[in-house]
């Protein structure tokens, strides 16, 4: 199926798992944070977590397995080992592509879970960061996704309306926030890119 954006004037990307391939390091190191920590590690319902900042995904796991884990301290510690892995994650074509093509034409911006310090080394490492007319990261909003906050503060800083955005996600979670934010979403998957257009 074929997506028509050229009826958008800005496009809004999510960062991990959308941009860049970081999912499966991400994973590995909840792993071993987990094993450090003494929690359960159940590494598809993290991956569902994508989009949600470390901290908050403590509190997460948390209520599912009736801890009282420090967010602060488990949270900062996993984001050490991430940034000590050689293999962070590579670029993800189709994204990439979709972005490069109307590089010049459309405005451009990040809205990502991850903190702004993380978010900028991976976007400097990459060369997606001089692209970039606005990056909104997790540093930069008190809610976050499945809350709209981040990609309606990505519209304003690109001065934009939500209507001639759309946005890409890889998660339920990152979806379900561009629709609270009345925007198009388009899906990465497996398959390639899926739409899924604001619910009317």
């Amino acid at each position: 199926m074929s997506i028509d954006f050229e009826r958008y004037q800005g496009l809004i990307f999510d960062m991990d798992g959308t941009l860049i391939d970081t999912m499966p390091a991400h994973v590995a190191t909840w792993k071993i944070t987990a094993e450090q920590f003494n929690f359960p590690f159940d590494g598809a319902w993290l991956h569902s977590m994508g989009g949600m900042p470390s901290f908050k995904i403590v509190h997460e796991i948390n209520q599912r397995y009736g801890l009282s884990l420090d967010a602060k301290t488990v949270s900062e510690n996993k984001m050490r080992i991430f940034t000590e892995l050689s293999d962070q994650g590579d670029l993800i074509p189709v994204t990439n592509e979709v972005l490069n093509r109307f590089l010049g034409k459309k405005k451009i911006a990040v809205g990502t879970g991850s903190q702004r310090g993380m978010a900028t080394q991976l976007l400097t490492r990459t060369g997606l960061l001089p692209k970039l007319d606005a990056l909104v990261t997790a540093t930069d909003v008190v809610n976050h996704k499945p809350n709209p906050d981040t990609f309606l503060q990505a519209c304003q800083e690109l001065k934009l309306t939500p209507a001639q955005c759309v946005v890409f996600e890889d998660t339920l979670l990152g979806m379900q926030a561009a629709h609270a934010g009345g925007m198009d979403c388009v899906m990465v998957t497996d398959k390639g890119l899926e739409f899924h257009p604001f619910p009317a």
